[in-house]
């Protein structure tokens, strides 16, 4: 098993988490983050003083799939978050051990 965290802009979140009910995922975590990349935010003036304003507001995703399904699901969190500008975000992949239900103490990919 794997898990993937796309870190995508704001406005992907409702694009972005109805193509991957679409794919049949069947569960994921959502959360707002603030995080600033290559682009390291910009200044404003506020009140007549320069602000450095470098975290930017993003959407972080977090899916635990079937080692099978990383790739189609790379591919169409690339086609769905991407607007072809700086900070469209990243995708981390990285391996799971063990997965739990708690209610049922399933594990491995039936907890999946």
């Amino acid at each position: 098993m794997k898990r993937i965290i796309a870190i995508v802009r704001p406005e992907k979140l409702e694009p972005l988490k109805e193509a991957l009910f679409e794919a049949d995922v069947s569960g994921m975590t959502v959360s707002q983050a603030m995080g600033c990349g290559n682009q390291h935010g910009w200044s404003e003036f506020y009140r007549g003083t320069e602000v450095l304003l470098n975290m930017i507001p993003k959407v972080k995703f977090e899916l635990v799939v079937p080692e099978s399904e990383v790739a189609r699901l790379i591919d169409i969190i690339c086609d769905t978050a991407a607007t072809g500008e700086v900070g469209d975000g990243k995708i981390f992949i990285s391996p799971v051990e063990e997965v739990v239900r708690i209610r049922t103490r399933e594990r491995g990919d039936a907890a999946v």
